[in-house]
């Protein structure tokens, strides 16, 4: 298949993968696992395993180095031999010194076009220093980053519905651009800060949406909707539902805290080291895994083996149980890994494939997918509060990366830099 021809192919494995891993989590937080057989359903107990969940996205993570390791054995032997046998002779090593052949095609000074699907294993430059040896353990500082961030998106997906929470991550942009400029210097233009202000704007538009609206089909018409919308909300932000909301919203927002300083640590690092970017990946879901498994184990002994912590986020015991005894868990468990692994790979191949519009085309369709999908399952209802949110989102995020006209001619800017070149992706 011709390069080019792959593009298209990655870009809907990207947001099949992308759409999966969020409707899979949500949909293990919509198991039962306690007192399902009590008539009131208010008292049926959900998995509710946000730590676990985010060991399954490092095993994802980690899924990297199966890439990593069929694409080495792809190059030493099968495209080595498929090359010689087209040529009609088999190869053999005219070097003095026994020096492997360079292939040009693998090369990011060649003039031939790279496919783009191992793009992602050629190295971001040929001028840094090789991150290598102890060098290496500075990937664990944004693994860490990840963690947090992760653990507090999947504790805040436990209170709101799935399209709320894939559009408060786009919170995201506010505190990468926020970080660029405090720690990377970078210099942001007026566009830029009302771009902010606009995302804003529309993750409070859509926070309000999921908290205002507590019983599931009664969305009120969009001619009232604006002079109600405050009312209602002084009305039902008192009730155990709407907190559950705020709260949700409030976690998955300042995750992106979270995210956005591990964007920011590995842009610091990789504009120093080179690396292929899959196996940064790799190295942060090792690192990732290893420090969640350890904490794990310290807060189960310290909290979730006690009376308090029974049954919560800490208790390995319940968590295995649920797991293994609930083969609906345990095989959803299984497609996310897979999914977060597909997610990585298809994303870094299509992050350097495709322009900065395409990307956050993308972005846009993977939250509108999931939104569809989850009004189609019956897991939320319509609401056009969420419609104006969604819409001042995007056209902020559009406009911050310069892909929409600025409202007024005297902010535009010709030549805009680029905050994040080595281009991070969410590894979720």
């Amino acid at each position: 298949m011709a390069p080019k021809a792959l593009v298209p192919l990655l870009v809907t494995m990207m947001l099949v993968t992308g759409v999966c891993n969020t409707l899979l989590t949500k949909y293990q937080d919509n198991i039962c696992v306690r007192d399902c057989h009590d008539p009131n359903p208010k008292e049926h107990k959900m998995f509710s395993q946000p730590v676990i969940q985010t060991v399954q996205m490092f095993i994802g993570e980690m899924g990297s180095w199966l890439f990593v390791g069929g694409f080495a054995l792809y190059k030493r032997y099968i495209a080595r031999t498929t090359s010689a046998e087209e040529n009609g002779y088999q190869a053999v090593d005219t070097h003095e010194n026994g020096a492997a052949d360079t292939n040009d095609a693998d090369s990011i000074r060649s003039s031939t076009p790279i496919n783009p699907a191992i793009k992602v294993l050629v190295l971001n430059s040929e001028e840094r220093l090789p991150l290598k040896g102890w060098k290496v353990s500075l990937l664990s500082l944004p693994a860490i980053c990840d963690i947090c961030g992760t653990t507090l998106m999947n504790v805040g997906l436990l209170f709101v519905v799935a399209s709320i929470y894939q559009m408060t991550r786009g919170a995201l942009v506010l505190f990468v651009g926020l970080f660029s400029v405090i720690f990377l210097r970078r210099t942001l233009h007026l566009f830029q800060w009302f771009a902010l202000v606009t995302v804003v704007l529309g993750v409070g538009i859509v926070g309000l949406a999921g908290a205002i609206y507590k019983d599931p089909k009664a969305t009120p018409s969009a001619f009232i909707l604006y002079r109600e919308a405050f009312v209602v909300f002084a009305a039902e932000a008192r009730t155990p539902e709407a907190l559950r909301a705020i709260i949700g919203v409030f976690l998955i927002a300042g995750a992106q805290i979270f995210t956005a300083s591990q964007f920011v640590l590995e842009e610091y690092i990789l504009e120093k080291y080179a690396l292929e970017p899959l196996k940064v990946v790799g190295w942060e879901g090792l690192f990732g895994f290893s420090v969640t498994v350890l904490g794990m184990v310290i807060m189960h002994l310290a909290v979730g083996r006690t009376d308090v912590g029974q049954y919560g986020y800490f208790d390995l015991v319940e968590a295995w149980r649920e797991i293994t005894e609930y083969r609906a868990i345990g095989v959803s468990s299984i497609l996310i890994m897979i999914s977060i692994g597909g997610f990585n790979f298809f994303g870094l191949s299509v992050t350097r494939n495709v322009s900065a519009t395409a990307r956050s085309t993308i972005d846009t369709c993977r939250t509108l997918f999931i939104w569809i999908v989850s009004l189609f399952l019956g897991w939320e209802s319509f609401k056009w509060l969420q419609v104006l949110g969604f819409a001042l989102l995007v056209y902020g995020t559009f406009l911050f990366n310069g892909l929409v006209r600025p409202p007024l001619n005297r902010c535009i800017v010709r030549d805009v830099e680029e905050l994040l070149p080595e281009e991070p992706i969410e590894h979720q």
